[in-house]
């Protein structure tokens, strides 16, 4: 029967030919759809942020405890700024996809190696 483990010298000869390959860069494509994908998130936070928003307003929590009353405001108080916050992440992530985008497609006159900064 021959033995399924590889000896030492296929095993270095298998490590030297198997080198970390570069991840792929990302296109143009990718951005355009990264951007898309975070500006439909939040435009469904920004949809969920204004109804929690407006039920809250309409329905305020009343209790007769005090204790009942500050747990009810912080945890009406944490949602809708969780949702706020996601809806602000969000489409700064959008915008930020969305200008990377646009200067995918300009593209880059000088090579990226040769950036010569102000003062040089």
């Amino acid at each position: 029967m021959t033995d399924p483990s590889p000896t030492p010298a296929s095993g270095t000869s298998a490590a030297a030919n198997t080198s970390p390959a570069a991840p792929p860069s990302k296109g143009p494509l990718s951005f355009l759809s990264g951007a898309l994908t975070a500006g439909l998130l939040s435009w469904l936070c920004l949809g969920l942020s204004r109804r929690l928003a407006l039920y809250y307003a309409l329905h305020p929590p009343h209790y007769a405890s005090s204790i009942a009353q500050s747990i009810a405001t912080a945890l009406k108080t944490l949602l809708v700024g969780m949702a706020f916050l996601a809806t602000f992440s969000f489409g700064f992530i959008a915008l930020g996809l969305g200008l990377t985008f646009l200067r995918s497609l300009v593209g880059s006159s000088s090579p990226s190696g040769d950036s010569a900064g102000p003062g040089s």
